[in-house]
């Protein structure tokens, strides 16, 4: 049987979520091991390992701090630096996670570990095939980029263009689409159903407003925008694990029918039912909204690797971005106003978008891979490749 191994973390959910729906693509079609590794947390010494921790507390409190890093360290140089430095304070805890679970394959979906991954791999007389599967959309970082990784896998085209600047060798890469878990296309219905069955009126129009499975960001707020305005629509919000919000939420007055959820299973029949999505700008969330033909309304994104998402969406004309509250009741009233016609066309524009295959081309990739013969390490060429880069830091420094 086949082991598989796949390296991420939980510092944002987009990670575990690739993770998770490339497990169950390959487990759907084939008989593997496959096993999900948070190397931060498990394998990784003070202050990584209380990374899944730290990272939510950083992007909600201190954006500006993030976005200046992120821009400083997105670089060729800068981040063959920063990953050199990592490594020497994790060599010995991701070493130890590769001999603690051997595999036919290696695939990692965070850009952090790809680097330090890759270079405890070298160290081996021999290592198994590493693939790379990048889960950020557009504004990609360099750390995504390793000319040693086997494959890299991409989901936009835009991507593909930032590996090649990186210097990876086209043959080297792939756009596929970024996987979303296979149930989630399995179970859109069509409009009138989904309504239906979640009891919606089936003739107005409908927002679906989000903020992740934590309920983040403006949600209450950008709700009494948009209810503000006495629309001809309906509103749905959810909450997520958010439970102050979600009791907030109902004990509201609303202008309009509005559906109040909590933490939720069933976001397929939701944005099956749905006519408008508001949204921040995670790579998951707007890669779902397109396989539903769903247009967005970004009110946030995440300086860096989001940042470019809303610029796609734009691009693409499926969607805006509107970052206040007001913004967001502008762009809803103002799309309301064209009718049954405009918000169509505007489903089709993201639509376009969607790449429900792409979790199953991915998980075939990674299965070929799973059967190619271990790579033997050229040690010598190792040495002198670690004693050049040793060279540069120290007249860097």
């Amino acid at each position: 049987m086949k082991k598989i191994l796949f390296l991420m973390s939980d510092t944002g959910g987009g990670h575990r979520a690739a993770a998770e729906a490339l497990r169950d693509a390959i487990l759907s079609k084939y008989e593997a091991d496959v096993k999900l590794i948070d190397v931060f947390r498990t394998y990784s010494p003070f202050p990584f390992k209380y990374m899944p921790e730290f990272y939510p507390w950083l992007i909600n409190h201190s954006k500006s701090s993030w976005r200046v890093g992120y821009k400083l360290s997105d670089s060729r140089r800068s981040a063959r630096t920063l990953s050199r430095g990592m490594y020497v304070t994790m060599e010995s805890g991701v070493k130890q996670m590769l001999r603690d679970n051997p595999a036919d394959v290696i695939v990692c979906v965070h850009s952090v570990l790809t680097p330090v991954s890759m270079q405890a791999l070298m160290s081996f007389e021999k290592r198994p095939p590493f693939v790379c599967v990048v889960t950020d959309l557009v504004s990609t970082h360099m750390f995504w980029y390793d000319r040693r990784a086997d494959r890299t896998l991409l989901p936009t085209r835009p991507a593909y263009e930032r590996g090649l600047m990186a210097g990876l060798k086209p043959e080297q890469m792939r756009v596929t689409g970024l996987p979303v878990h296979p149930d989630f296309a399995a179970s859109l219905t069509d409009k009138a159903s989904a309504r239906k069955a979640l009891g919606w009126d089936p003739d107005r129009p409908a927002i679906l407003i989000v903020g992740g499975g934590e309920g983040m960001g403006p949600i209450q707020k950008t709700a009494q925008a948009i209810n503000s305005r006495n629309l001809n629509c309906q509103i749905a919000i959810i909450a997520g694990r958010n439970q102050e919000l979600e009791t907030k939420l109902r004990e509201a007055d609303w202008n309009q029918p509005t559906h109040v959820y909590g933490f939720v299973t069933d976001m397929p029949r939701l944005m099956a039912a749905a006519d408008i999505l508001v949204t921040k700008a995670g790579p998951a969330t707007i890669s779902e909204a397109c396989i539903a033909g769903l247009p967005m309304i970004i009110y946030d994104a995440i300086p860096g690797q989001e940042t470019g998402n809303v610029d796609y969406v734009i691009d693409n004309n499926a969607g805006v971005f509107a970052p206040s509250s007001r913004a967001v009741a502008d762009s809803v009233q103002a799309w309301l106003a064209e009718g049954p016609k405009g918000l169509e066309r505007r489903s089709r524009n993201a639509h376009r978008l969607g790449r429900p295959n792409a979790v199953w081309d991915i998980a075939d990739e990674i299965w070929e891979y799973a059967h190619k013969p271990l790579i033997a390490n050229n040690r010598r060429n190792l040495f002198k490749e670690f004693a050049a880069e040793s060279k540069r830091l120290i007249t860097t420094i």
